[in-house]
């Protein structure tokens, strides 16, 4: 696939001399500062959501190619890192949780940061990139990954304490008197930007910003934010942004029509905070209050970053710089009376990413593209060799360089045993059982019901176009998707 793209490398090569005229770095390769959002679905005003106020994160979808069709490959965060993270894509047994480790379920791949460093690239992790701590691999990072929501143990094991960054003295109480450390699914307090985790993330990329600036070598800097995954803790001047009363509730809080049981959750993650229920629907109420309150995160993170772009440009390095925006998956907020992700529905699987940087034609793209493309985008935009392993994504170039509107026209997404296929207009998801057997299915189109309110997979006069996808999404399975166990990935 990648030969496809000599002449595209060349071209970003040259573009990349072209406009670099800060002081070179070695080979002429471009930096890379990679950024994750945790559960930050498209809910931007840069993707017309203009309730939300997202200016710095606006400015950056506008300064590169913003994706309106980008999809998660797993809708939860360990898994979906871990399969971004490796290049390949979620199998029957393979990367299914929140706790997933790449290095356990993928081992012996080479991870996108671990292949920057074996191409001479200073690699550094602050936040939450992988999801567990356990995946600090050597491999992957040329120093100390930088991480305050989890804790090295006297054991020696890692404790995810922390990760909640309650501040207010009531959640702390409550947080104590709980086995889990939850307390309330939100926070508002009166402090600085500094006082949640997040704050601390975005000054330690500033301090790494100037200390890289002065550092021959090219840099990999990855910078990961944990909200607005819940609880959802923000500095109350963020909540002030928003008025609660304006706030619209979602317009389809129910299951969609002949919907297969396999389709629902219980969205256990939401649950186990105070004054949420154990079982059945929030209330109104509730619901506003957590629209708020991720409305309110985003807006948070949206200024944090913006403190970090800054930076990069107040340094001179923007020129010189790929700047990636990614969220791990989307998430839902009162859709079909979900909350959360966790499900095989365009709310949970659609996703927040654009590029932006040296040769990288600004626009908005509507082709699908999926996380797992990353790795292979991301080596051609640096004129890296490929890894020893298989990458199942496709570069994105073609596309970033305003050559080509697609390079493919479907995205695969899995949960559990539940597998989608997203095409150009339909939306087809099956789940399997141990024998290959489909036991479910649901089918949506999207030119005529966007919100998928009503699964069509049963009706008589679809069965032909069942088929169809259905084939469609097999093709698309290796064979070692359905191997039992983890191992080794195959190499070229």
């Amino acid at each position: 696939m990648h030969t496809r793209y000599n002449i595209i490398q060349l071209l970003i090569s040259t573009l990349f001399l072209v406009q670099c005229t800060s002081e070179p770095r070695e080979e002429g390769k471009p930096n890379v500062l990679f950024i994750a959002v945790d559960d930050l679905r498209p809910e931007l005003a840069g993707y017309g959501k203009t309730h939300v106020k997202s200016p710095h994160l606006d400015n950056l979808l506008a300064a590169g190619v913003k994706f309106e069709r980008a999809y998660c490959n797993v809708p939860v965060c360990g898994a979906s890192r871990a399969s971004l993270l490796t290049g390949i894509r979620p199998a029957y047994h393979r990367f299914l949780h929140y706790y997933t480790e790449a290095r356990v379920e993928a081992p012996g791949i080479t991870t996108l940061p671990g292949h920057f460093k074996k191409n001479g690239y200073e690699t550094i992790s602050i936040g939450k990139i992988f999801h567990t701590p356990a995946d600090k691999e050597q491999e992957a990072w040329s120093q100390v990954p930088y991480r305050l929501d989890h804790h090295l143990t006297p054991e020696g094991t890692w404790s995810g304490e922390g990760w909640q960054n309650y501040i207010t003295r009531e959640n702390l109480v409550r947080a104590e008197n709980n086995a889990g450390g939850y307390a309330m699914p939100w926070e508002i307090a009166e402090v600085h930007d500094t006082a949640y985790h997040d704050g601390k993330y975005a000054q330690k990329a500033i301090q790494y910003l100037k200390e890289l600036k002065a550092n021959k070598k090219p840099f990999f800097l990855s910078v990961g934010f944990l909200r607005p995954h819940l609880p959802f803790n923000a500095p109350k001047k963020y909540w002030d942004l928003y008025d609660p009363g304006t706030l619209a509730l979602a317009n389809n809080p129910f299951m969609p029509e002949n919907a297969p049981p396999q389709a629902g959750y219980h969205w256990q993650e939401l649950r186990f905070y105070n004054g949420i229920p154990k079982q059945g629907p929030v209330s109104d109420s509730t619901a506003r209050v957590l629209l708020h309150g991720y409305y309110a995160s985003v807006s948070y993170i949206d200024r944090l970053i913006g403190s970090v772009l800054d930076e990069l440009k107040r340094l001179e390095l923007e020129r010189n710089t790929i700047v990636v925006l990614w969220g791990d998956h989307g998430w839902n907020l009162g859709e079909h009376g979900f909350w959360c992700k966790h499900v095989n529905f365009e709310t949970s699987l659609r996703t927040t990413l654009a590029l932006s940087g040296p040769g990288i034609v600004p626009g908005a793209s509507k082709s699908i593209v999926e996380l797992v493309d990353l790795y292979p985008t991301l080596l051609d935009l640096c004129q890296l060799p490929l890894p020893d392993h298989i990458l199942e994504g496709v570069s994105l170039a073609p596309v970033l360089q305003g050559m080509e509107e697609k390079v493919k026209d479907y995205a695969i997404s899995k949960w559990k045993n539940g597998i989608t296929y997203v095409g150009e207009r339909y939306f087809y998801t099956e789940w399997h059982d141990p024998g290959r057997n489909t036991v479910a299915r649901m089918l949506y189109d999207h030119e005529n019901d966007p919100d998928e309110n009503t699964n069509i997979a049963e009706l008589d006069e679809n069965a032909d176009l069942v088929k169809e996808l259905s084939e469609k999404l097999r093709q698309n399975l290796k064979e070692e998707y359905w191997a039992e166990g983890v191992g080794s990935y195959p190499g070229h």
